[in-house]
C-alpha cells in the first residue's frame, strides 16, 4: 500500500512539473509576441510618416520621380512584410521577409536623403525637418523595440531548450522563434540624416 502512495505521489509530482513547464513556455512565448507587437507599433508609425515625407519632397524633386516611387514601393513591401510578421511573430520565414523588406526600405530612404542634400530649399523646409525628426525618433524606438524582442526571443529559446523542457516543448508545439537581426554590415550603420 505504501508503494502505491509513493507511486501516486510521483505521478502527481510529474503532472505538476509538466504543467509548470508548459506554463513557463506559454509565458515566454507571449513575452516575445508582445515584444514584437511593440516593434509593429513603431514600424506602422514609420510607414505612416514616409508618405508625408515623400509628399513634402515631391514639390522639390519633380525630376526625381523614380526615387520617390521607389521609396513608396519599398514602404508598401515593408508594410506587407510587417503585417505577415505580426501575424506570426518569431516565424523564421516571416522574420526573414521582414528583414529583407526593411533593408530595401532603408536603402530607398537613404537614396532619398542623399538626393535631398542637393536641394537646399528642401533641406530648409520646416515640414521636411519636422518629418525627418519624427522619422529619426521612430528609428530609435524601433531599435529599442527590436532589442527587447530579441531578448525575449532569446529567453524563450533558452527556456524551450533547457532540460527537461526540451523533452516536452516540441510535443506541445513550442518551436524555435527567430531573432530579428540585421542582414548586412551596412544596415548596422546608423543612417546619417542631415537637413
Amino acid at each position: 500500500m505504501t508503494f502505491l502512495w509513493i507511486l501516486l505521489g510521483l505521478v502527481v509530482l510529474a503532472v505538476f512539473a509538466v504543467i509548470g513547464i508548459y506554463n513557463t513556455l506559454v509565458t515566454l512565448r507571449n513575452r516575445y509576441k508582445n515584444a514584437f507587437a511593440q516593434i509593429d507599433v513603431q514600424l506602422k508609425r514609420r510607414y505612416d510618416l514616409i508618405p508625408n515625407l515623400v509628399e513634402t519632397a515631391k514639390g522639390y524633386l519633380k525630376h526625381e520621380k523614380g526615387t520617390l516611387e521607389a521609396v513608396i514601393q519599398a514602404r508598401n513591401q515593408a508594410l506587407n512584410a510587417a503585417g505577415k510578421a505580426a501575424a506570426t511573430p518569431g516565424d523564421p520565414q516571416a522574420m526573414g521577409n521582414l528583414k529583407t523588406a526593411e533593408a530595401g526600405l532603408s536603402g530607398a530612404l537613404g537614396k532619398l536623403f542623399a538626393l535631398a542634400e542637393s536641394y537646399p530649399d528642401l533641406k530648409a523646409n520646416q515640414t521636411m525637418l519636422s518629418l525627418m525628426e519624427e522619422l529619426t525618433s521612430t528609428e530609435n524606438k524601433i531599435s529599442f523595440a527590436r532589442q527587447a524582442y530579441n531578448d525575449a526571443v532569446m529567453e524563450y529559446n533558452i527556456g524551450r531548450e533547457k532540460f527537461p523542457n526540451v523533452l516536452l516543448a516540441a510535443s506541445f508545439g513550442f518551436t524555435a522563434a527567430a531573432l530579428l537581426e540585421l542582414e548586412s554590415a551596412q544596415e548596422r550603420q546608423k543612417p546619417e540624416v542631415k537637413f
